[in-house]
């Protein structure tokens, strides 16, 4: 038995800090949660930013990777409180011309949409969704010898590609519309290597899983995983800042929530010089600029297909897009962003008084860039529903250096705990046996700063914790 006030403390309570305490409490051990913040939840929160009555996703507003994450499917989260909604179309794709592309829940659907690229849409998708059950948890973890590596190969030999590349494979600019949204989630340029695996992955998710929207906020998940953890016999405090080690209470374990920046600041002195050198040099990707609406009314989209969307992608065509996303990423701001826009009102009531709406969006900038990008965000929202600027009531906005401020992972407005690209794909953060271990023993990192990388599914938690309950618990999961 541990003399200690706790077997493992984590740092963070975000979906990987919250899901790292759940595996190590339900392997039997004494687990204790430190937040910073009054409430917990790292990137899922939600809070009326605009107006009494209009409930906003703080960070993260939809949800396909919770309902494809192995881990999550295993707690039982409904229990304590989580319900999901699904809106008719996981996602759309409004054009100039009015007309719409679709992500639908059937694969066949939106094949049949995308007209004489279907069978391209098909050949490229229609293989993940039917290994997808079979590889996810090769997929969504480290490094190692995978269950069925013909079929890892078979989705990393696309994967790997640039989005450029994959585009050349449809005729028409609906599909490359649709395919330059569901990529452009990768935060990156649309050239670089790996940049095609998000958008194939999104995608094929969609079809088996749907984009399901929390009931009641973002904040439902975190409660959820919060509330059953307590249920476990887990401890959280909240308000409880963590800059040095020394202010912990004794443990076996400490789990760091945090990005490679923080972890440093907390911990570096215990790191060797080497860990040091990796962590020093790990890169950050493009940062948001965000902006929540509180809403007269519905947004007045031209096309009929984004009002059965709960996700709607705004950049028009693959070229426009992925111009927008090169220049962001050398420094530059784009007059036309590509603009990731969620309107959760529609399908879930509880968020904003009866007959008003809500809605969540932001584009990529620079990191850590302070420019106000509110009037070329709706200008691209009014591009595609006119007369959106006449149901604003209210408006809130986050720069990349504020969304830092509020959650300091999100490194220069960075949400995905570094650049998800081919250089810091296998070696997040740091080249290593195991991606979650540091130099020291008894500390571990657990955020999105490891593989898989960002998303709200757990699954960089539930990793980290395997790994400390087989190296200082002696326990097997």
């Amino acid at each position: 038995m541990s003399k200690k006030d706790f077997d493992a403390i984590v740092v963070g309570s975000g979906p990987n800090g919250l899901s790292a305490a759940i595996t190590l409490q339900k392997a039997g051990l004494s687990v204790l949660i430190v937040e910073a913040k009054p409430t917990i939840g790292g990137g899922m929160r939600t809070a009326e930013l605009t107006l009494p009555g209009f409930k906003h996703d703080i960070c993260s507003a939809i949800h396909p990777m919770a309902m494809g994450s192995p881990f999550f499917a295993n707690l039982p989260l409904h229990e304590h409180g989580l319900e999901f909604v699904h809106a008719p179309l996981p996602a759309a794709h409004p054009f100039d011309n009015g007309n719409a592309a679709i992500l639908s829940r059937s694969i066949k659907e939106t094949a049949k949409s995308l007209g004489k690229d279907g069978q391209a849409y098909l050949d490229l998708i229609q293989p993940l969704v039917e290994s997808w059950p079979k590889i996810v948890d090769d997929t969504l973890g480290p490094l190692g010898i995978p269950k069925h590596p013909l079929l890892l190969a078979q989705f990393g030999l696309k994967a790997m590609q640039p989005a450029s590349w994959i585009a050349k494979k449809f005729e028409t600019e609906k599909a490359k519309g649709l395919w330059a949204g569901m990529t452009a989630h990768s935060i990156q340029p649309l050239t670089n290597y790996s940049s095609a695996a998000i958008g194939m992955v999104l995608s094929a998710v969609g079809h088996l899983h749907g984009w399901p929207i929390p009931k009641g906020g973002s904040q439902s998940i975190a409660d959820a995983l919060a509330s059953y953890f307590i249920s476990l016999g887990g401890k959280i405090e909240t308000n409880f800042l963590v800059k040095s080690l020394d202010q912990l209470p004794s443990s076996d374990a400490v789990l760091f929530d945090v990005t490679p920046k923080q972890l440093l600041q907390i911990a570096g002195e215990k790191f060797s010089p080497l860990y040091k050198w990796q962590l020093e040099r790990y890169r950050y990707g493009m940062g948001v600029f965000k902006i929540d609406w509180a809403l007269d009314g519905a947004i007045p989209f031209a096309a009929s297909e984004c009002n059965k969307a709960a996700t709607v992608h705004l950049g028009n065509t693959f070229k426009e897009i992925a111009a927008g996303e090169q220049l962001a990423s050398s420094g530059g701001h784009p007059e036309k962003p590509f603009v990731l826009l969620a309107q959760q009102s529609l399908f879930d009531s509880t968020r904003a008084p009866e007959g008003k709406h809500t809605a969540w969006a932001y584009c990529h900038v620079p990191n850590g860039s302070t420019v106000d990008m509110t009037a070329a965000i709706e200008n691209q929202v009014e591009r595609f529903a006119p007369g959106f600027k006449d149901q604003i009531l209210a408006k809130n906005t986050m720069n990349s250096s504020q969304i830092e401020a509020y959650n300091p992972n999100y490194i220069g407005g960075d949400i995905n705990g570094g650049i998800i690209d081919i250089g810091q794909l296998f070696t997040r953060p740091a080249l290593r046996v195991s991606p979650y271990r540091t130099s020291a023993k008894g500390i571990y990192i657990c955020s999105s700063s490891t593989p898989p990388g960002g998303g709200v599914h757990g699954m960089c938690g539930y990793h980290a914790a395997k790994t400390t309950l087989d190296d200082i618990f002696k326990i097997k999961l």
